[in-house]
C-alpha cells in the first residue's frame, strides 16, 4: 500500500498507507476459498505485516505477505483476490496493489505398499527435484510443531525413520526405480 506521509497531528494531510493495507487485509479475509473432496480447503494465512516510519507519522507505505495453499484453480482464485481489492483506497488517496510472486499447484508424490500414506496440508520443494527421479515425501517429526519455538523431534523418531528409509531403498531397488 502506498500512501501519503504526514505529522500525525494533521491526518488530514497525510494518507495512510497501514489503513489502507487494513482493508484490503479484511476484504482478502472475505474471500470464499475452494476445496477438494481429496486435498481439502484452501488456506490463507498473512504471515507477515510491516509499514510505517514512526508512531507520529501518518504512514506512507505498508505491506503484507500472505500465502495462499490451492487446491483447485488458481487463476480463479487469483482472479476472485484481484476483484475483492477493487477500488480499496483511503478517502484521501491511498493505493493498494497485490503482487504474485509464486505458485506451486498441489503434488502428488509417489507410494509404495507397506508404507502408511495421507493427505497433507503443507508445501514442499520434493516436486522441484524432479530429475532425481519419482517424488516421495516421508520422514520423522510431526508438521504441527514445525516453524515453532517448541519444534522437536524424538530421538526414537529418528531411529525409527532410519528403518523407514532402509525399506524404501529395498523396496526401490526391488522395483529397479532410479
Amino acid at each position: 500500500a502506498e500512501g501519503r506521509a504526514s505529522h500525525s497531528a494533521y491526518p488530514e494531510r497525510g494518507c495512510s498507507a497501514i489503513d489502507a493495507l487494513l482493508s484490503a487485509l479484511e476484504r482478502l479475509r472475505g474471500v470464499p476459498l475452494p476445496s477438494d473432496p481429496l486435498l481439502g480447503p484452501t488456506t490463507f494465512n498473512i504471515g507477515k505485516i510491516a509499514g510505517g516510519r514512526a508512531p507520529n507519522v501518518i504512514a506512507d507505505h505498508a505491506s503484507a505477505e500472505r500465502l495462499v495453499r490451492t487446491v483447485g484453480d488458481t487463476d480463479a482464485l487469483d482472479a476472485a483476490i484481484r476483484a475483492a481489492l477493487t477500488g480499496v483506497s483511503e478517502p484521501n488517496g491511498a493505493k493498494v496493489s497485490i503482487v504474485r510472486h509464486s505458485e506451486a499447484p498441489p503434488a502428488r508424490m509417489g507410494t509404495l505398499p507397506g508404507f502408511e500414506t495421507d493427505v497433507v496440508r503443507f508445501g514442499t520443494d520434493v516436486p522441484r527435484l524432479g530429475n532425481w527421479g519419482e517424488p516421495f515425501l516421508l520422514g520423522p517429526g510431526s508438521i504441527h510443531v514445525a516453524h515453532t519455538s517448541d519444534e522437536w523431534i524424538a530421538k526414537a523418531e529418528l531411529v525409527k525413520a532410519v528403518e523407514l528409509y532402509r525399506r524404501m531403498v529395498i523396496e526401490l531397488l526391488a522395483r529397479g526405480t532410479r
